[in-house]
């Protein structure tokens, strides 16, 4: 279960190039998909930030409204080593101690405030916009050609590397992260205290064995048909429904339409739903890593379900000699180094571990 070894779905790039040599490069816009109400107890801040983490930013956001930290929210973590446009929550039902305009964080503008009826929530939005600055590309045409079939055929939704803490060595290798060699030492029986990092673990190893299934599908010649059993996600819901003999041909002609997709366990407590021949399936993957399995049993955390592939939306490029700035939208949760993982072989300038 390494970085290395999950499959490209269209094989191992050729070209290679250079992402966040700048900040600059890397920029990612939240779209709630819905405005604010303008009235309500919650104060939202549309920030904009760089070099700061979310989860520093919650805490300074925090300690300058005196607000408790558990009353700071954010709809989801973004890169440090990035130009970020995102949502944070202030739940002051009694009014905060200073105004959102002074405000003042290293790194970070508060563009606009308003107001809202409703706590914003981990996942609360309808997904990200990224423009990507890619340097120093070697193959730039092979890199355009992986772009032109990922616009058509999608990419497998694995989760990145910042879910990990990845580190790129300086010869292009890379190590496991620190956040799920953490998660490691928490399979082997120690005991993470802090509530923040065990959570991060916990989220590292159900993405990692993710990963791991949907990269055995592409191994297996799975991952680009619906096969019966498959629990078949619907785009743009968290709904779905299993593959039967009656819906199969529907469920494929879908599939090609990118209405839906199958799933694969985000493993946690409780019956995996999916049936036939891709319930036993899975059953032999999640077979081979059942200690990481019962941890998460243990852990209390409830099996859920993720689609196996993602289309990027809108997806553009510009070309400027060995440069390419590729645009494109993806749902909430999803990952932009995921599509390019499919397109060319990055050499990123920063670790990947700071969401």
């Amino acid at each position: 279960m390494t970085f290395s070894e999950w499959q490209h779905n269209l094989g191992r790039p050729v070209a290679s190039g250079l992402l966040k040599q700048y900040i600059e490069d890397f920029v990612v816009t939240e779209d709630l998909g819905y405005a604010p109400s303008g009235d309500g107890e919650h104060v939202f801040l549309w920030v904009e930030k760089q070099g700061q983490n979310t989860a520093f930013v919650a805490e300074q956001l925090a300690k300058q409204t005196g607000l408790p930290l558990r009353n700071v929210t954010y709809a989801g973590r973004k890169d440090k080593f990035a130009l970020t446009r995102q949502w944070f929550g202030l739940h002051a039902p009694k009014g905060i101690a200073m105004s959102p305009e002074t405000l003042r964080i290293e790194g970070v503008t508060v563009l606009s405030h308003t107001r809202h009826h409703k706590k914003l929530r981990v996942g609360g939005l309808k997904g990200n916009h990224f423009s990507l600055t890619l340097r120093g590309i070697d193959d730039i045409d092979a890199t355009i050609a992986r772009l032109e079939t990922v616009k058509h055929q999608g990419v497998p939704n694995y989760f990145g590397d910042q879910r990990f803490g990845v580190r790129r060595n300086d010869d292009g290798t890379v190590s496991m992260g620190g956040t799920l060699t953490l998660a490691m030492r928490m399979v082997e029986g120690e005991v993470i205290r802090n509530r923040n990092k065990r959570n991060m673990a916990i989220s590292a190893l159900r993405s990692a064995l993710f990963n791991t299934l949907v990269s055995e599908r592409i191994q297996a010649g799975m991952f680009d048909q619906v096969y019966l059993g498959d629990a078949c996600s619907l785009q743009g819901s968290n709904s779905f429904f299993i593959a039967t003999e009656d819906t199969l041909s529907d469920s494929n002609s879908r599939y090609i339409a990118k209405d839906l997709s199958p799933s694969a366990p985000l493993v946690g407590e409780g019956e995996n739903p999916t049936k036939e021949m891709v319930g036993e399936w899975e059953s032999s993957i999640i077979e081979r890593y059942q200690r990481l399995a019962d941890s998460l049993k243990a852990a209390g955390v409830k099996t859920l379900r993720r689609a196996i592939k993602v289309w990027p939306e809108n997806l553009t490029w510009q070309r400027d000699n060995d440069t390419l700035i590729v645009g494109f939208g993806l749902p909430s949760g999803c990952f932009a180094t995921s599509v390019l993982r499919e397109c060319i072989n990055l050499n990123e300038t920063q670790e990947s571990g700071n969401e």
